[in-house]
Parts: structure tokens; C-alpha cells; sequence
């Protein structure tokens, strides 16, 4: 069973129209990259995923509920997802650790000890043992990033949701996050990646969608779209451009 699918999303804002009908759906262990160019969809299509953004019409079904029904419990649903923004959104006064443990305690309701240990386990596998009693201010960005990420996955998501999570990233990091991301995906968890990373889409990813106009104008695996023979022209003017 898809482990998230949406039917038929439209999102407007006043007369704009963002979104016009998308079918998508992904199933447990897949690895999908979006992209497409600016102010194409691409993100207020990941937002409306778990209804940051409430699409105007449509479904999304994720683990078998519908996040749109009357009287679904939202939050119990959320907290299934994991989300990694392009701004880090750590607690400015907590340490790196208590960022990665307060949400286990407070959403899961995990003890005090237990949340330490997880975190401690997720910061030495993002590479970041040696701050685990760092502050966001004495932190970069890559990472701050490489703790938002540990801090998600420690609510044991089915479902990562990473919206251009390197675009505010020096390039010399942009690496580094992007190793993490790489080893979560080969750990089999399910993710929807929005980015410009087209070296991630093309080797990571099991499937590309590419997002154009408010709609889903490709979905293929990676070899397929970046191949040469990929004769879709909207595809085709965006890889010139981008390539």
C-alpha cells in the first residue's frame, strides 16, 4: 500500500492558481526529488503534504487517513512526518542535544534518559557529537542543518519531507548535508526531497518529479529524465538551463 498519495491537489491564493490538479503518490523506501524552476509549485506542493499549506481541493492520504477529513487527529498524523526546511528552526536557547531531545519528550513521550540516548546516537551519525553541547549561534549552517535533520529523524518519521534543505548553504557544506540526507536514504527511509541538487536527484533518487506550471510535468526515474534522449521540452529547456 502507497504510504502517501494525493488526488487531484489544487492550491490558489486569491486568483493565482499554484497548484492545478496533482496526482502523486510514493511508497515506503522510495527516495523522490523534486524540481522544476521557481515559482513553479514545488514547495507549496511539499507544504500541502502535511498540510502546512491546505489545499484548496483535492486529497492527501498519507498511512491509509486522509489529512483532509472532518475530524482526522492533524497533529497525531504530523508528528509520522519529519520536515527540514531551508531555515533550521532550532530553539535559539537550547543546546544542540536538547533541541534533538525536547520534541521526543514532549510529542512521544519519552523519558528524559532515553531521549539523551537517541539523541546522542543521532548526533554521532550526522557528525556532530563533538556539538552536541553547541548553541545554534556558535554553530554554520551546514551545521544547524545536520541538527534539524537529526532532530526530525529522532521522532522516527514513516515519512521525511526536505524542502531545498542546502539552498541557504554555503557551498563548501552543501556536502555534508547532502551525505546525510544520502545515508537516511540508504537506511530505507521514505523521503520527498524539493531541490536544486541535481547530482542527489540523479543519484539517489528512485524517482524524479519534475514540477512546472503547477503540475506534475514528468515523473521518471533518474536515468531516464537526465538522459539525452529525454525528448520532453519542458524538461529538456530546464537540464539546458540548470546542466
Amino acid at each position: 500500500m502507497a504510504l502517501l498519495q494525493t488526488t487531484a491537489i489544487t492550491k490558489t491564493f486569491g486568483s493565482l492558481k499554484v497548484l492545478n490538479g496533482i496526482d502523486f503518490i510514493i511508497e515506503p523506501g522510495e527516495v523522490v526529488a523534486v524540481i522544476g524552476p521557481s515559482g513553479g509549485g514545488k514547495s507549496t506542493f511539499l507544504r500541502c503534504l502535511n498540510l502546512l499549506e491546505t489545499p484548496t481541493s483535492g486529497h492527501v492520504i498519507f498511512d491509509g487517513e486522509d489529512l483532509l477529513a472532518p475530524n482526522v487527529d492533524l497533529d497525531r498524523l504530523r508528528s509520522r512526518m519529519g520536515m527540514v526546511f531551508q531555515q533550521f528552526n532550532l530553539f535559539h536557547n537550547m543546546t544542540a542535544l536538547k533541541n534533538i531531545m525536547l520534541p521526543q519528550m514532549n510529542v512521544l513521550g519519552t523519558s528524559k534518559a532515553d531521549a539523551e540516548k537517541h539523541a546522542l546516537e543521532l548526533l554521532e551519525k550526522v557528525g556532530m557529537t563533538h556539538r552536541a553541547h553547541a548553541y545554534p549561534s556558535q554553530l554554520s549552517g551546514g551545521q544547524k542543518q545536520r541538527i534539524a535533520i537529526a532532530r526530525a529523524v529522532a521522532m522516527s518519521p514513516k515519512l521525511m519531507l526536505f524542502d531545498e534543505p542546502t539552498s541557504a548553504l554555503d557551498p563548501e557544506v552543501v556536502n555534508d548535508v547532502l551525505a546525510v540526507m544520502t545515508d537516511l536514504a540508504k537506511d530505507g527511509m521514505t523521503m520527498v526531497v524539493v531541490t536544486h541538487e541535481m547530482g542527489f536527484a540523479r543519484k539517489v533518487a528512485d524517482r524524479v518529479v519534475f514540477v512546472d506550471g503547477g503540475v506534475i510535468a514528468a515523473d521518471m526515474a533518474p536515468d531516464e529524465f537526465f538522459s539525452d534522449t529525454n525528448t520532453n521540452p519542458r524538461v529538456r529547456a530546464f537540464l539546458d538551463k540548470v546542466l
